[in-house]
């Protein structure tokens, strides 16, 4: 295969990983799943709340859903990145904030709060969550400053702190995580399809688990912000609550034999794996042998694990297709430039393949979400070249990734992936070819 033909089957791969977590797809199929409870609760009032950044879609596909089967939808309500044509007439949509919560967050957590007032024991609940969740319909417990929250968001994620113990710390504090939507439907029959944006798919994790026991007390959570150094730096009214919650003078979240649970069935979730696996059939398909995927979720130093990558398919045979799912982290230093961490992977990774003359590698890395941090891409194709081929267009690849810079060396190499609104989002995907 020439260049282009490389390029495009990589690319070719993506889409089969976004085809494979398309949010309406996710619904249909969640919904044959919980087919009898359904069937069950056929004339009970059937209500849809669907939060986070594939909410339109997973909206739209339960209403055809519901309409279809003849059950009465008696209302809802859409939270996404931006305001959407509703669904249904009895449907509400708004937007939230993202990534970190503010006064459109703030609106959207009341009218959660009043929609979940309206719903009665044994109505039929569609929970509907996907990525971005935590933030859009982001607010406080009791006790805890809207601004103090954003900034512990903020302070976790700038700290470099995996996604899954950032979801385990904000959860604590916000309104609607850490189980407690669950307590707030009073005995509905709850219906959840989570679409995972967080690795091994914990639906405890996924949109700050709303409708899912919190199996973590108090002293777990002191235990990850000592460990990420971040004890004596988070705001104060977050650490009040906490000191409270660890005494004993507010309740703690909602544990697996809470009451709220009795009527919550057991989730459906698809993620990351279903886009490894589409990857890899796809793969398969174009006659890429072997056809390895990792096991072990990408997490960590976005550096780190481009270095590590690109070992691993320079030591790869011809032929070969490696892919891995996840989601790394990036430390910002002080003086540091734009980019996203799919792109600091591929950057890190570009420059071991150039180190070690690695003839006919490739590296893709994206986020499935079409956006790859606060820079105009969803990340970066790379190849053994594009090292090269950065610094001969005074790209400066090694000061760009010493600064976290990496949208401006791979904008010069040719190297980047735009942005798009994919609607969905299961976290990043790698995938890395030899030919």
């Amino acid at each position: 295969m020439d260049r282009a033909d490389v390029a495009a089957t990589l690319r070719g791969f993506y889409e089969a990983a976004l085809a494979a977590a398309d949010p309406a797809r996710v619904v249909r199929d969640g919904l044959r799943s919980h087919e009898v409870t359904l069937e069950v609760g056929r004339d009970r009032p059937h209500w849809i709340i669907a939060l986070g950044k594939a909410a339109p879609a997973m909206a739209g596909a339960a209403v055809v859903h519901c309409e279809a089967a003849g059950f009465p939808i008696a209302g809802g309500l859409v939270v996404g990145v931006a305001e959407s044509v509703p669904p249904h007439p009895l449907v509400e949509t708004l937007a939230g904030d993202h990534p970190v919560p503010g006064a459109r967050s703030a609106r959207a957590s009341e009218r959660l709060g009043a929609l979940a007032d309206r719903i009665g024991k044994d109505d039929v609940v569609l929970v509907l969550i996907s990525g971005g969740t935590s933030s859009l319909v982001g607010a406080p417990i009791d006790g805890v400053r809207a601004g103090d929250l954003a900034a512990l968001g903020a302070l976790l994620l700038g700290a470099g702190v995996p996604i899954t113990r950032v979801n385990a710390v904000r959860k604590r504090f916000s309104r609607w995580g850490a189980g407690r939507l669950a307590e707030a439907l009073h005995g509905a029959r709850v219906l959840p399809i989570l679409l995972a944006d967080v690795p091994n798919e914990d639906p405890a994790m996924i949109g700050s688990g709303p409708v899912t026991p919190d199996p973590l007390e108090a002293r777990h959570v002191e235990r990850i912000l000592r460990e990420a150094g971040l004890a004596v730096r988070i705001p104060l009214s977050v650490a009040s609550a906490l000191g409270a919650m660890r005494a004993g003078l507010i309740p703690e979240t909602p544990k697996p034999d809470h009451a709220a649970f009795a009527n919550v069935a057991e989730p459906f979730v698809v993620g990351n794996s279903a886009a490894l696996d589409a990857v890899a059939a796809a793969a398969t398909e174009a006659g890429f042998e072997p056809v390895l995927l990792s096991l072990t979720p990408l997490q960590g130093d976005a550096t780190g694990a481009g270095r590590v990558i690109a070992h691993a398919l320079a030591r790869a045979p011809k032929g070969a297709c490696l892919a891995w799912g996840g989601e790394t982290t990036v430390r910002l230093p002080d003086d540091h430039g734009l980019g996203g961490r799919c792109q600091q992977l591929a950057l890190a990774a570009a420059e071991v393949l150039d180190d070690l003359a690695a003839e006919g590698t490739w590296v893709l890395a994206a986020g499935t979400d079409g956006r790859d941090g606060p820079a105009e891409a969803s990340g970066a194709l790379i190849s053994w070249e594009s090292w090269r081929e950065s610094a001969t267009a005074d790209g400066r690849p090694a000061r760009s990734l010493r600064r976290c810079d990496a949208h401006a060396a791979l904008a010069a190499a040719g190297a980047l992936l735009p942005s798009a609104d994919t609607g969905t989002n299961v976290m990043d995907i790698v995938v890395a070819v030899r030919v």
